[in-house]
């Protein structure tokens, strides 16, 4: 190895032994990934690993830190891969750029916005300032969202950004992603015509301008992007199966002169489709980047074998990919666990006792999780978490109690509880357009004087126009609410299908149905109270252990959606409410093209966080509006026999409501190893189990 010094005459003061360090498939590409390389790097098989060893051997090799280019999708990567770099070398790379997408775009456009108009001292725009700002573009363009003709500025922010970033295509974005504003496609290129110009006007850029204004430059001033292009000789991007087209382009260009482009991600992981991200990026990679060569790696570091042989099974199924197999290096371990439960309640049971034996057995709780597709498949079991007492930390959205739209509900149930609930009544009056917070004060005063929710929404009476169309959509509300019995699940069902609340959330949230899902699964749990007091005595407990203070050094458990998970492990996962239309999901298999494809991913996914244990669940019978039998997931159907371990519960049977009586008995189930083990059930041996319950 020949002496060299890295920039800021700080010269290295170790030599690295690769041949050591690296296996038969690291190695190869820290040493020769010149030209264009796609590296097919599987989960847990040391990416970050042979990255940071390629950026060494280049910098061992003379390259000049500054002619080095590292896009990653964190900043925090980007630090952890630099600070590696800096203890193999004993030396930081000052000079090396290093970051996220956007944070080299920032750097750039510093230098080379000025040609498209902008100061050097641009201000950027957080997702906030975003919205805040489309808010004042749709009042000059004279739409007022009070009358919810069009949505909230955070529904428009998210459905212009997915515009943007696939190529800018109105109609055939809306079309994919927002099919229900395709009506107001007009209304919202006027919008996002305005929003271009009052960011300029203002010397500002949000975070698609810095991606979508740098590939501008590129592309307009061939000069500019020689330059940059002739400066980095070489580029390495990580997480490469996760680019947006812009992205891909901003490579393309950026590695254009030298041709040195070392791209580093794994089809099987590509899931993140909603945010724009396109997996023909390196689907395609050999047949865009002529003479590219293809590095695999797939010796993995983190599963045992029974658990790599379970997500080679399921991904194999995949058209759309590299294949590719998983190899072990860790020792053998227990088959995966696939348990049917008779009810969604039951499943969360199991899954509480199956953590609680694990955390008697020595494991930490922060070594488990719990992961699901969407949030609201968590609810039942964040009941029965907070119940028990036992801590957990929810990734992926807030807690389920905590949610807005669940308080929403809380709050009607509450009124008609108890008519003089003031503050309860404001909360339900507030959501309606024309009721700011003194009206909502001055009506809900007037109707605690009533005997009850019908008398208050026959006699009140609400003067001004806007407080009066207020007043009239809350009570289409209360009559959709009153008009079902007074059970607490049938109340809820009222109140969610009201079509005003269902106006409100699509308006002011982009994720509308999730949250009419939470509320459905929101009513499954309160069918098993008869009375409204039970009730809300049990949710108002449940909203005190979600607010318990918790040490910032406390052990928790893991619940977190799929998504939220992608790069993180434990010792021990939990895959739940694996039915069929849950998981995959129904609407994203059936009408997104390349939809099932992708659910397969997010299922590999999961699978793959864990390193020595992995339990499959789903509950038998669930669903909307009633319970109702319900198939497993047509995933687990595509794992052979061989490879998993049916764990069949044998329940003692349900003596009581044990949410409205701590004396009543408790469900008593007879888990894991004092179950009965059979082998996967068929159709058949399915049907068979259903009968039994």
């Amino acid at each position: 190895m020949k002496e060299f010094v890295l920039s800021g005459g700080l010269a290295p003061r170790k030599k690295i032994e690769y041949e050591k360090a690296l296996n038969a498939e690291q190695l190869p590409v820290v040493l020769g990934a010149d030209g264009a390389c796609l590296v097919l790097a599987g989960a847990g098989s040391g990416k970050t690993r042979t990255i940071t060893y390629r950026v060494a051997w280049l910098l061992e090799q003379g390259v000049p830190p500054e002619r080095i280019l590292l896009l990653t999708f964190t900043n925090k990567a980007a630090r952890e891969m630099i600070s590696r770099i800096e203890t193999l070398l004993g030396a930081y790379p000052t000079g090396l750029m290093a970051g996220t997408f956007h944070s080299t775009a920032n750097r750039l456009l510093r230098q080379y916005g000025s040609l498209l108009g902008f100061k050097p001292n641009f201000s950027i725009l957080d997702e906030e300032d975003a919205r805040d700002l489309l808010s004042l573009c749709m009042k000059d363009l004279g739409f007022d969202p009070k009358l919810r003709k069009l949505p909230s500025a955070a529904v428009l922010h998210e459905c212009l950004s997915y515009v943007r970033n696939t190529g800018g295509d109105m109609d055939s974005a809306l079309e994919r992603k927002f099919p229900r504003l395709i009506q107001h496609k007009n209304d919202l290129q006027a919008i996002l015509n305005r929003y271009m110009e009052q960011k300029r006007a203002q010397n500002a850029m949000d975070f698609d301008d810095l991606l979508l204004l740098l590939l501008e430059i590129l592309k307009k001033f061939p000069d500019v992007c020689n330059q940059l292009a002739s400066r980095f000789q070489y580029v390495l991007v990580d997480e490469f199966q996760d680019t947006n087209i812009v992205q891909a382009e901003i490579v393309s260009f950026l590695s254009g002169v030298h041709k040195n482009l070392l791209v580093v991600g794994d089809d099987a992981q590509s899931i993140y489709s909603f945010r724009a991200a396109e997996i023909r990026n390196i689907l395609d990679f050999p047949e865009t980047h002529e003479g590219s060569k293809l590095f695999h790696m797939t010796t993995n570091y983190r599963s045992t074998p029974q658990i790599l042989d379970t997500a080679n099974a399921v991904i194999e199924k995949n058209i759309g990919q590299f294949k590719k197999e998983l190899i072990a290096v860790v020792a053998e371990g227990e088959k995966p666990q696939l348990i049917p439960a008779s009810t969604a309640r039951e499943e969360a049971q199991y899954i509480l006792q199956q953590i609680e034996r694990l955390k008697r057995d020595g494991m930490a709780l922060s070594e488990i999780a719990v992961l699901f597709r969407s949030a609201f498949h968590s609810q039942a079991l964040e009941f029965e978490l907070m119940r028990s007492g036992l801590p957990y930390e929810y990734r992926g959205g807030m807690r389920f109690f905590e949610r807005s739209h669940v308080k929403d509900a809380v709050a009607h149930l509450r009124v008609v509880h108890n008519v003089a609930d003031t503050m309860a009544w404001i909360r339900t009056l507030t959501i309606h357009p024309g009721l700011g917070l003194a009206t909502a004060n001055k009506i809900a005063m007037q109707c605690a004087g009533m005997h009850d929710v019908g008398e208050a929404i026959a006699n009140v009476r609400v003067t001004g126009n806007k407080a009066s169309a207020g007043w009239d959509s809350s009570r289409r509300m209360w009559t959709s609410i009153l008009a079902t019995n007074e059970m607490p699940s049938m109340l809820i069902r009222g109140f969610a299908s009201s079509r005003d609340y269902k106006t409100y959330l699509e308006h002011e949230f982009p994720n509308a149905q999730d949250r009419l899902d939470d509320l459905e699964q929101f009513a499954n749990f309160a069918e098993q109270f008869q009375d409204l007091t039970t009730f809300l005595e049990a949710v108002t407990l449940t909203e005190e252990y979600a607010m318990r203070e918790e040490s910032a050094w406390e052990d928790r458990l893991i619940l977190s959606t799929i998504h939220q998970a992608k790069g993180l492990e434990w010792d021990a996962v939990f895959i739940m409410r694996l039915n069929e239309g849950a998981f995959p999901h129904k609407r994203v298999s059936t009408e997104e093209e390349g939809g099932m494809e992708e659910e397969r991913r997010l299922f590999y996914v999961a699978i793959t966080r864990a390193r020595k244990r992995l339990f499959l669940t789903y509950p038998l019978m669930a669903g909307f509006q009633r319970d109702e039998l319900q198939m497993p997931s047509p995933f687990l159907g595509e794992i052979p026999d061989d490879r998993i371990e049916v764990i069949k519960l044998r329940r003692m049977g349900f003596t009581g409501n044990s949410y409205g009586d701590e004396h009543q008995d408790e469900p008593m189930i007879v888990l894991g190893e004092d179950g009965e083990r059979i082998s996967k059930p068929s159709a058949g041996s399915f049907l068979r189990n259903i009968d039994e319950l």
